[in-house]
């Protein structure tokens, strides 16, 4: 089994185009495609990606910040440095490296300062069980959430990956939409057709507020099923 899928990845259009320009990962194409369709990440900006192993959704991301943005990876295992990344290896929940963040938008920045985006590739360990994947799943991304809560300036921007099932209608609705102005639920083509996963684009943190109206999904429309 293990073989097959290794066969399968080679013959993959998006790991062979990943090598051929030197992204550690296929998924570096599904940041950058939903970048460029919704403007997510911008020149000088600040990015917090959490679960950013191998590296990938950071190399996309330093592109495009260019020299005058700053990039900080978080990843329980440790990854390979990338140039102008800051990476810290470490569990997103910990207080050790919510203080490395810190340390680093300091040092980098000032005291205190917001960041523009948070982006979350995190996954769960498989383990078989779909309805307990998707579980953890949500529960990922809900860690990723309380980090946009933390450290997103006013209008900021936040994705998030997470594999779809009955517990990802509450997270939408009442989570993201309740928070940020825009939100929208998308299929990069890079994504697997085979796979369940699907990303969660929120633009314009506005923090929680259920008294404000939020706007309708098709201000960032597009032809990916709702």
């Amino acid at each position: 089994m293990a073989k097959n899928w290794q066969a399968n990845r080679r013959k993959d259009h998006f790991y062979k185009k990943a090598k051929a320009q030197n992204f550690r990962s296929r998924a570096a194409f599904k940041l950058q495609q939903m970048c460029e369709r919704y403007r997510i990440i911008k020149e000088g900006d600040i990015i917090i990606d959490l679960g950013a192993n191998p590296g990938g959704w950071c190399q996309v991301a330093k592109e495009l910040v260019g020299e005058e943005g700053l990039v900080i990876g978080v990843d329980l295992k440790p990854i390979e440095p990338i140039k102008g990344v800051h990476l810290i290896k470490g569990n997103a929940k910990s207080e050790r490296v919510k203080r490395a963040i810190n340390e680093i938008l300091e040092k980098e920045r000032e005291k205190n300062i917001k960041v523009n985006v948070v982006i979350s590739d995190m996954s769960p360990k498989i383990s078989g069980n779909y309805h307990m994947d998707h579980a953890v799943s949500v529960g990922l991304a809900e860690l990723s959430l309380s980090f946009a809560e933390e450290y997103l300036r006013p209008g900021g921007g936040y994705v998030v990956k997470v594999f779809d099932g009955d517990m990802t209608h509450d997270f939408f609705h009442k989570e993201i939409r309740t928070r940020f102005r825009m939100a929208k639920r998308h299929s990069p083509i890079a994504s697997r057709s085979s796979s369940s996963e699907i990303y969660i684009i929120a633009l314009g943190y506005k923090g929680l507020d259920k008294e404000d109206l939020v706007e309708e999904e098709d201000e960032i429309s597009d032809d990916s099923e709702e």
